[in-house]
């Protein structure tokens, strides 16, 4: 059982930046494609980010081009999320998630593994 610990939210003013992290439990991190989503209260869980096994192939989401990276560190066993020019509708709780393979990667339901989530409250 692979485990996923995400840290880095907290309460930021609009403009401003943070940088989520997700730690594996296990060196499976450096095989798996790893994605980065977010859920607002009362809203379905939304695609953000995705990073290829190897980190040579990123996907986003329209909404985060050009505010959001994603990158990582397979040595450390951590893909990280780089937030900038945050704005209040990107308040949610933010979610890191395993799946093999770098297809469909913007669909929640083909990943194997998720953490438990942190929450990024972003205020006006």
């Amino acid at each position: 059982q692979v485990q996923l610990v995400e840290s880095g939210g907290g309460l930021v003013q609009a403009g401003g930046s943070l940088r989520l992290s997700c730690a594996a439990s296990r060196r499976t991190n450096s095989r798996y494609a790893m994605g980065w989503f977010r859920q607002a209260p009362g809203k379905e869980r939304e695609f953000q980010a995705a990073i290829s096994w190897s980190g040579g192939s990123t996907y986003y989401a329209d909404s985060v081009k050009g505010r959001f990276t994603i990158s990582r560190d397979n040595a450390k066993d951590t893909v990280y999320l780089q937030m900038n020019s945050l704005k209040p509708e990107d308040t949610a709780v933010y979610y890191c998630a395993a799946k093999g393979g770098w297809n469909r990667v913007a669909r929640a339901q083909q990943y194997e593994y998720w953490g438990q989530g942190t929450q990024v409250t972003v205020s006006s």
